[in-house]
């Protein structure tokens, strides 16, 4: 039987905990819907144990993997899947989600989030594998949209359809990262609206929210989805459409390289919190008139 978890984010939107902001974050307390941390940084217990085990007993967890390499032909390390295992029954997280991607090539990790195909086969063999692991786990797992920088030729499966159709077939969640929606778009063409409504709104269970950079090399503009920097205008309008087809899905700041102090990510967490009550309210003025 997959269960989700009882606990229930506070109002508010997330922020992604680096360990730099621990000793703030204990003695400010600051007033954040949950806290999020990728899964792999606490599987060896330790001090990195000990932190997720302290912030724990005051803010709901979410547990973000990066290494559980879904769309890997070879199927999932047992390993690695035992000791996601065994964190999600030692944290008891509010969310625990995953990427659409690949990042293993037999006992070699790669240091990236890899794309693939979108067809019937790779269909096939995430889907085994998101079983495989929600059936371990005991839960449902959430599964990203990658950032895109290239298509394949001989993907015959639109990304929103090839998420929809893995809802189906494992009754799998979705994360919706817009700021991915945005990057990927803008990349390799494709309508950021249309996307947002070919997905299963009852599916999607958390957005993210992220800042990306611009590459200008010879005469080609490539959006990066570097986590780095705040997020950017037109990722909070899509953002604002994103509230309004997801009402329900709790938001998440997400600040990896570029670090910066933990007010700015409190800030960007309070703007998401604005942006997302006037986007409802907004809905409920339409509905109303």
């Amino acid at each position: 039987m997959r269960t989700t978890s009882s606990a229930q984010p506070r109002r508010g939107a997330g922020i992604g905990f680096r360990t730099p902001h621990f000793a703030e974050i204990v003695a400010t307390r600051p007033r954040v819907g949950f806290l999020e941390v990728h899964a792999e940084n606490y599987m060896a217990g330790g001090p990195p144990a000990r932190q997720l085990h302290a912030l724990r007993s005051d803010w709901p967890i979410s547990l973000h993997g990066v290494g559980l390499s879904l769309g890997s032909a070879e199927g999932l390390s047992a390993a690695h899947l035992e000791r996601l295992a065994v964190l999600v029954e030692r944290t008891r997280p509010l969310l625990v989600s995953e990427h659409l991607s690949w990042s293993v090539v037999g006992d070699a990790y790669l240091n990236d989030l890899l794309p693939l195909p979108y067809t019937e086969e790779s269909l096939r063999l995430v889907s085994e594998n998101v079983a495989r692991a929600q059936d371990r786990l005991g839960r449902r797992i959430l599964i990203e949209n990658p950032s895109v920088y290239l298509r394949f030729e001989h993907s015959a499966i639109g990304e929103p359809e090839f998420l929809s159709e893995l809802v189906r077939r494992t009754d799998c969640g979705l994360l919706v990262d817009v700021n991915n929606i945005f990057v990927s778009c803008a990349n390799v063409g494709g309508d950021p609206q249309a996307w947002l409504a070919a997905v299963p709104a009852q599916a999607v269970e958390e957005i993210h929210l992220a800042g990306h950079s611009v590459n200008d090399a010879d005469g080609v503009r490539i959006l990066i989805d570097d986590h780095g920097s705040p997020v950017p205008p037109p990722v909070w309008d899509l953002y604002e459409d994103a509230v309004r087809r997801f009402p329900a899905a709790p938001t998440l700041i997400e600040w990896d390289s570029n670090l910066p102090p933990l007010a700015i990510l409190l800030a960007e967490a309070a703007k998401a919190d604005r942006r997302r009550d006037r986007a409802l309210s907004e809905t409920s003025d339409a509905r109303a008139a």
